[in-house]
């Protein structure tokens, strides 16, 4: 029988996200989500029988959802559902677990369940999985805590539509986020709440509810230097005899791009931050603002030499050294460990704590190093006598 006219492909809700696939799990476990298994094997992982930690335990179930035989897939949905607190209470603060797997958890779990603050305080959910989880639940305190994230609310369009359009949020909290955003570049004033703020804040209405005669110059975007940017890095370069004069051209071009970037609005920027190419990131690091610096450093499109190269800069700030030391995907790699350690902006304690777990010939050139600080070379000189 052929395929009613209704059936579609699934709609992928999060497009900028990487695909779910075994490579999470531990090799001898991969075989219980691989199509091709046996249905005995995957069922076992459905029901939660397979001796997983909390992380892996929910990728594989997230994965399974999804499965080919109806039954695993059903029994795989029915699991997630019954997931005790001790094991979500640990699986929804893991950062290095992909955020389709936090999507779709969401799907089935109770949405007031308590478990549920940890994703929210996950810098690793991604802003849609929040937005519907906005609309589901009816725990003051989730739509507050989601309130106090001003880098999601700058971010995320969808996500600010739905927080101020819940009714769990208070009018004073609404007021102080519209301020907020407007100061920030946003303009939605097809929102009641946003139209006010603008003549709360200006004394006049907003650009659209007053005379044409009013109306602003278009402000740039970042789609506008998205696009821009894209089209620079890849150009190849000329082999004609204009190429001297191309040469010539391009470090202009490349500042105007960075003044139009300064320029922008807050909110653009950080939307840049998060979407753009690794030049746009790197003239944004430059930007004084916390949240946008915030932005660049938790785009999922940064790369692991990017964060890499911030760990052995003396030049980066407190706050973005923070948010690498506390993420666990990049801290496993060794390289960046031993740069944090060597890096004098790094706190003493976390630096002591990497130290612990450098190879014994490294722990020895710190021991030696006088350009670390004094601290960490004296904790290297202990820890090399001990070894």
């Amino acid at each position: 029988m052929s395929e009613t006219p209704d059936a579609a492909l699934p709609i992928d809700r999060l497009p900028d996200a990487a695909p779910l696939t075994a490579e999470r799990l531990p090799p001898q476990f991969r075989k219980h989500v691989a199509p091709k298994a046996p249905a005995p094997l995957r069922g076992m992982a459905a029901k939660g029988l397979v001796p997983l930690n909390p992380s892996d335990m929910v990728h594989c179930l997230a994965m399974l959802v999804a499965d080919v035989d109806p039954k695993v897939a059903e029994t795989a949905r029915a699991t997630i559902a019954k997931l005790p607190n001790q094991i979500l209470s640990v699986a929804l603060r893991d950062d290095s677990l992909n955020p389709r797997v936090f999507d779709t958890l969401i799907d089935f779990l109770d949405p007031n369940a308590e478990a549920l603050e940890g994703l929210l305080l996950n810098p690793a959910a991604h802003d849609l999985t929040l937005t519907r989880l906005i609309e589901r639940t009816g725990q003051v305190k989730f739509v507050e805590i989601i309130a106090g994230n001003q880098l999601r609310l700058l971010r995320e369009e969808k996500l600010l539509r739905a927080l101020l359009a819940s009714p769990l949020l208070a009018k004073s909290i609404a007021d102080s986020i519209c301020d907020f955003a407007l100061r920030s570049g946003v303009a939605m004033f097809d929102l009641p709440q946003m139209a006010e703020a603008h003549l709360r804040i200006y004394g006049k209405p907003a650009p659209g509810l007053e005379t044409p005669a009013a109306e602003e110059q278009p402000k740039e975007t970042a789609a506008d230097l998205m696009r821009d940017l894209e089209t620079l890095s890849s150009k190849a370069p000329p082999a004609s005899a204009q190429a001297s004069a191309a040469t010539e051209e391009e470090p202009q071009v490349r500042m105007n791009l960075t003044k139009r970037i300064l320029n922008m609005s807050i909110s653009e920027k950080i939307k840049l931050a998060t979407m753009g190419n690794m030049e746009a990131r790197t003239i944004l690091l430059r930007d004084p603002n916390r949240l946008i610096q915030n932005a660049v450093i938790n785009s999922p499109r940064i790369t692991e030499s990017e964060v890499l190269s911030l760990a052995q800069s003396k030049n980066t700030s407190d706050e973005i050294l923070r948010i690498i030391m506390n993420r666990r995907e990049w801290t496993r790699q060794y390289t960046l460990r031993l740069a944090l350690v060597q890096n004098p902006r790094t706190p003493l304690t976390t630096a002591v704590r990497f130290l612990t777990t450098l190879r014994d010939l490294d722990v020895k050139k710190i021991a030696k190093n006088r350009n670390v600080p004094s601290g960490v070379q004296l904790q290297a000189k202990r820890i090399a006598k001990i070894k």
